[in-house]
């Protein structure tokens, strides 16, 4: 059996999932070396040489592979962070190894921006109405008020506040979500416009899709849809988070679409895609994962929220565990540039996590329901693993933002615990994946009850019905 040596640039779950079916190979004595963001107990046991780069500092990084730079066959990284800062470019410069990610020039998820303007090139039609606000453009507050102000007036105030840069100010915010009034839309607005550009843009009425690629810079693969759940709370309630959860279909389509309205989606990411590399000279650039896309389905026509330049987290966990193929020989085809076709099975995936109780600011909102002598307790797996014994291959537990002290494994401030279940219907993956994870004990975790449950989709389904209706 062939000795395959794979560095893993790992931030939480969704890079645990990677580990996990790398791992898994059939085909090759897997080799991992990983760079951890914390001292993952899955990943060190998982790992050949382990380091924690608690800020995924790319020099840092590079140096842990050129340590090891004759041992490893490849890289791969999930996190946005170091493949917006360029940890490919400087890998593959430093030390030849090649890198599964999109170079630092075509990260575009860097800048809200940048991917607008490509999108009104390519596709204009499936871009919101959108304006930029420049701070560069304006003397004082009062001016960019009144533009901001007759801006609204055209969308009826109906729309998204973005910053240009990821985590600037206060982030992405929605009417009706965020703010019910002008002013505090404005305040939010400001908040972002003292760092960098922002972006506003329509509020679009629809239904929510995730769809990602792989691609070795040449072939563009579209993989199963996925959708997953931003709000913090059971009935989509609370502040958005990274997300709390998702779920996958059996077949590639979400249960709320139709067979043309998917097509119409691949259409759309197939074109974006071919009008971008077009415009690239070089043919690896966008190795890994360059678009995975958020659309909104309108009932007559498809926007893109945004894209970004990475595998999505959580969607991207609901698809590594079912690739058909051995994934090494994936990665291997990304990097030799033949990636043809992307198998996988026909089974439905849903991903709950476990969160720690000032998660989404659960603690303020339901303090009678955290226990606080568990709060800073070591996790328990015992009964969860009794449960991986039982379902077999139908269940994994991937451990995302946690670290091993003493032996034993403890919950860090993000998104604590993966719990991915696999099934021949949502329904059953669905069970299985909240079963796990109350089986999980101690940090005072807890998880949204309600992904993927039947009440949800339902809605969605009724929702596009109602929209197809009006066009």
């Amino acid at each position: 059996m062939e000795t395959v040596g794979i560095l893993v640039v790992s931030y939480g779950a969704r890079e645990v999932a990677m580990v996990d079916v790398l791992a898994r190979s059939q085909r090759y004595k897997v080799e991992l070396y990983i760079a951890d963001k914390q001292f993952n107990p899955f990943n060190a046991q998982q790992a050949t040489k382990h380091v924690v780069v608690p800020d995924l500092n790319i020099h840092a990084i590079c140096k842990f592979a050129q340590t090891h730079r004759d041992k490893l066959d490849f890289a791969i990284v999930g996190s946005e962070k170091p493949i917006i800062d360029g940890l490919r470019d400087l890998i593959e410069t430093e030390t030849g190894v090649p890198v599964i990610c999109p170079k630092k020039e075509y990260a575009i998820e860097e800048s809200k921006i940048k991917q607008r303007l490509l999108f009104q090139e390519i596709a204009p039609e499936a871009n919101p109405r959108f304006k930029i606000f420049n701070p560069n453009n304006y003397q004082d507050k009062t001016q960019v008020k009144a533009d901001v102000y007759k801006w609204l007036d055209e969308l009826g105030n109906q729309a998204v506040v973005k910053p240009d840069k990821p985590a600037a100010g206060k982030g992405v915010g929605v009417w009706g979500d965020h703010f019910m009034s002008r002013e505090e839309l404005f305040e939010h607005f400001i908040s972002n416009f003292q760092y960098s550009s922002v972006i506003i843009e329509e509020k679009v009425d629809g239904e929510e899709s995730s769809c990602m690629a792989f691609c070795d810079g040449k072939h563009f693969i579209p993989l199963p849809d996925t959708r997953d759940y931003k709000r913090a709370f059971d009935d989509d309630k609370g502040p958005n988070t990274g997300g709390m959860g998702s779920y996958k279909d059996v077949d590639d389509k979400l249960p709320f679409l139709t067979a043309t309205e998917r097509e119409n989606e691949v259409k759309l990411a197939n074109k974006v895609f071919n009008g971008w590399s077009k415009q690239i000279n070089d043919p690896t650039a966008l190795r890994g994962v360059p678009l995975y896309l958020a659309f909104m389905h309108t009932g007559k026509s498809i926007k893109i929220l945004e894209i970004n330049s990475r595998p999505g987290d959580p969607e991207s966990i609901n698809l590594f565990p079912i690739i058909k193929d051995d994934f090494v020989d994936v990665c291997y085809k990304m990097v030799e540039g033949n990636l043809l076709n992307v198998g996988l099975n026909k089974v439905a995936t849903v991903l709950t996590y476990k969160v720690p109780p000032d998660y989404g600011g659960y603690m303020n909102v339901y303090p009678d329901e955290i226990i606080k002598s568990d709060v800073d307790t070591a996790i328990d797996f015992t009964e969860a693993y009794k449960l991986v014994k039982k379902y077999g291959d139908k269940m994994r537990i991937y451990p995302g933002a946690m670290e091993l002290r003493n032996g034993k494994s403890y919950a860090l401030k993000s998104r604590a615990i993966g719990v991915l279940a696999i099934g021949d219907s949502i329904e059953e993956a669905r069970k299985i994946s909240q079963e796990g994870a109350r089986a999980i004990s101690g940090g005072g975790l807890w998880n949204r009850t309600d992904i993927a449950a039947q009440q949800h989709i339902a809605k969605s389904v009724s929702h596009m019905e109602k929209l197809r209706a009006e066009v």
